[in-house]
């Protein structure tokens, strides 16, 4: 690989041409997402969701970014918790989406703002907690978007990220990988009509690095007690760290 390229899924781009194409697949399949979401797990992503907010505790008064926050689902469930969301994502087409989600469920009081993880326009120490569900496997310079994390946390904040990352599980490794590169584009042609996008975002997952890896990274960006629960034996995993 060139050290001056990054992936996109299994291929190789500039930086920029990634965080374009990314924004790309993503205004395509905003419209669907939780559609496929639904679709591509059986409904089970409501499940680790409800886990990962779970973990967070949010409070009440709290102030908490919810970093590629796009459509709400994330934000929603702290919400009813009682701290305050900015709900951030770098893309309009799935803050659209949030916002009109927002309204119909009737929740108030959120901030929505469009932001790039790597470059955040918030000041430091901000916020008590920092979330990003889905999303970091998307970002174009992932150890930046930790260092960006880490700055707007207060001293004493949480970083909780909720990913898919590498099964360990004996057999099930091999059944999710036929499942995911067989199935899944075609789900994505069915219900969205977009097979591409759908085949980047499950190539996107195997690029990811595993859940040692990216615990490491975690503690270089400079969080303290680093850990990983594994979901599913690894399928999906709860990364967190602390600030001090």
């Amino acid at each position: 690989m060139n050290s001056d390229t990054v992936s996109f899924g299994y291929t190789e781009v500039a930086p920029e041409e990634k965080t374009r194409m990314v924004g790309d697949v993503f205004a395509k399949v905003a419209r669907r997402y939780d559609i496929m979401n639904d679709a591509m797990s059986g409904g089970m992503h409501r499940l680790w969701k409800d886990q990962f907010v779970a973990r967070v505790k949010p409070r009440q008064g709290e102030q908490i970014l919810d970093m590629a926050g796009g459509t709400g689902d994330i934000a929603f469930r702290m919400a009813r918790k009682g701290a305050e969301i900015t709900v951030a994502d770098i893309n309009p087409n799935m803050l659209a989406v949030g916002v009109e989600r927002a309204k119909k469920k009737g929740i108030e009081g959120l901030l929505w703002a469009e932001e790039n993880a790597e470059t955040l326009s918030f000041a430091d120490k901000a916020f008590d907690a920092y979330t990003i569900a889905f999303g970091i496997r998307n970002v174009t310079d992932i150890p930046r978007a930790l260092r960006e994390a880490h700055r707007v946390l207060k001293r004493g904040g949480r970083f909780y990220c909720l990913e898919f990352s590498t099964t360990t599980w004996p057999g099930f490794k091999e059944l999710y990988d036929t499942y995911s590169h067989k199935l899944v584009p075609r789900l994505g042609k069915l219900i969205a009509d977009d097979e591409e996008s759908y085949r980047y975002l499950i190539e996107s997952i195997r690029r990811f690095p595993d859940m040692p890896t990216f615990k490491a990274m975690i503690g270089e960006a400079g969080f303290v007690n680093a850990k990983v629960e594994p979901i599913l034996g690894g399928l999906v995993a709860i990364h967190s760290g602390w600030k001090i």
